[in-house]
């Protein structure tokens, strides 16, 4: 037989869960771009998010700053939840 025939044997797969933690403390520290290692649509979104509040804050002479935390808590608050819905995928597999 060929000796890359895998009948009757068992693969593991071996993949490490994610740190809510750590993505608590990168989308605090780095917005959109900490919640990279949560979710990258999210991350991707967040970044675009997070610039057009950059943005809004250059037009408004700084007025529109006030945004950024509220910006990096949705990110915290998604990063928790995306984290918690991955390991729970990767449980139940």
């Amino acid at each position: 037989m060929n000796g890359n025939v895998m009948d009757n044997k068992t693969v593991a797969a071996l993949i490490q869960a994610k740190s809510t933690g750590l993505a608590v403390i990168l989308s605090l520290l780095f917005g959109g771009l900490g919640l990279l290692y949560a979710t990258i649509p999210g991350g991707i979104i967040m970044s675009i998010v997070t610039v057009l509040v950059w943005i809004l804050g250059i037009i408004t002479l700084g007025i529109g700053l006030i945004l950024v935390p509220v910006v990096h808590f949705v990110c915290v608050i998604w990063s928790v939840v995306a984290v918690k819905k991955y390991n729970t995928k990767l449980l139940s597999a």
